[in-house]
């Protein structure tokens, strides 16, 4: 994979973005973004860029996200180069803002919520994709 780190101009609300060690790449949003439509479209092209038509697993770094707007929901409900998708949160808040994206959105890939860096690389691994 690559060994790059985007960090755009014109997109403050992402703090990072690029592959670990294992080739999962590790989107992560800046503390208290409000993301909104273009924000998640910015990402999503971000992510496709990087990954060039590859499956990758995408690990999204959501903890102390402030909101996601429906139409940010709604690009991020889009087919992308995701092969799957965890879901990094670190509070109730986080679970209660995936599970109702998850719910009202349905993803494209598996994807699922996790409180565990490590639990998350794991289920990413085992969905086949991880390293690959």
């Amino acid at each position: 994979m690559p060994d790059t780190d985007v960090r755009p101009g014109g997109g403050p609300d992402i703090a990072s973005l690029d592959f670990d060690a294992d080739g999962v790449l590790r989107l992560e949003w800046a503390r208290w973004a409000a993301i909104d439509g273009p924000n998640a479209q910015l990402a999503m092209d971000l992510v496709n860029g990087l990954c060039q038509g590859r499956p990758t697993p995408l690990l999204i770094d959501m903890a102390a996200t402030g909101s996601v707007s429906r139409a940010a929901r709604a690009v991020f409900s889009q087919a992308c180069d995701a092969s799957a998708i965890a879901l990094l949160g670190a509070s109730a808040v986080d679970r209660v803002l995936a599970n109702f994206f998850l719910g009202v959105n349905p993803a494209p890939v598996p994807t699922r919520f996790f409180t565990s860096n490590d639990e998350a690389v794991r289920w990413l691994a085992v969905q086949g994709h991880a390293g690959g």
